[in-house]
């Protein structure tokens, strides 16, 4: 990769890794990462070969959010389409078919915990850091940061961290559900691979539907949301996937899973 990208894209079997890659200003988010992202996340989208994605950033912080000089110089209309463009980002690596894991060192503060949420699953290092600071500068989570966050550790908790601006460590962050996994830093990278591996056993069009079920169910109510699961359940059970992995079960063998 050129050292310029400030979003590498590299491969490891069928996980992609995407790094934000701006470690000297902490992997601050402007324009130009944001499109990066995009780019890559659209690329992505597409590939049946990529099973998984881990998101990581280079350097001893995840990220520590939006440029502030960039903020200090938009106007109100500016700053609206600076968060639209965040959440587009975000919701299109959400809305991505395959399972994504963030792996969280050092701060991920503001923007930097909002691209975390968008993931499905926060890996953190003992030394990571979270926190949605932005009414210290006067202004609010704009990347989609009051809605997942109230939605992954609940309202009440979410608003503290919200109002109050403070942060919370490792420990604090599992306690709440924000992170699964808590690992030495050293070991969150090989721990994030790892963890990767493991869905690789799965069976891909179950764990997109899995996505879809949670994902598309949280914004319903209950009723709509078990009939959404029944959909879906019928959907997964015509894949050739379901009969080789029931076949599997019966064989008392691992079932090998071709996404279809």
């Amino acid at each position: 990769m050129a050292q310029e990208d400030f979003v590498q894209l590299q491969f490891e079997n069928q996980t992609a890794i995407l790094t934000l890659n701006r470690p000297q200003q902490r992997n601050v988010l402007n324009r130009d990462v944001l499109s990066e992202l995009g780019m890559h996340i659209a690329v992505l989208s597409g590939r049946r070969d990529i099973r998984t994605i881990l998101l990581r950033g280079e350097g001893d912080a995840f990220s520590v959010g939006a440029d502030i000089a960039l903020l200090r110089e938009m106007n109100a209309q500016q700053a609206e389409q600076f968060a639209r463009m965040g959440q587009r980002v975000f919701s299109a690596l959400a809305n991505l078919p395959q399972p994504t894991i963030a792996l969280v060192q050092g701060f991920a503060l503001g923007g930097g915990l909002e691209l975390a949420l968008a993931c499905d699953v926060r890996i953190c290092a003992e030394t990571a850091q979270f926190g949605q600071p932005e009414v210290q500068l006067g202004v609010l989570p704009g990347f989609g940061g009051s809605q997942r966050l109230p939605r992954i550790i609940g309202v009440g908790r979410a608003l503290h961290m919200m109002l109050s601006g403070s942060r919370i460590d490792a420990a604090t962050a599992l306690s709440y559900g924000l992170v699964t996994q808590v690992v030495p830093d050293d070991a969150l990278l090989q721990r994030g691979l790892a963890y990767a591996e493991g869905l690789h056993r799965m069976a891909p069009l179950a764990l997109q539907y899995v996505k879809r079920a949670v994902h598309d169910g949280m914004e319903v109510d209950l009723q709509r949301g078990q009939s959404l699961e029944a959909t879906l359940f019928g959907l997964v059970s015509a894949t050739v996937d379901k009969q080789e992995g029931m076949r599997a079960f019966t064989e008392k063998r691992s079932p090998e899973f071709r996404g279809e």
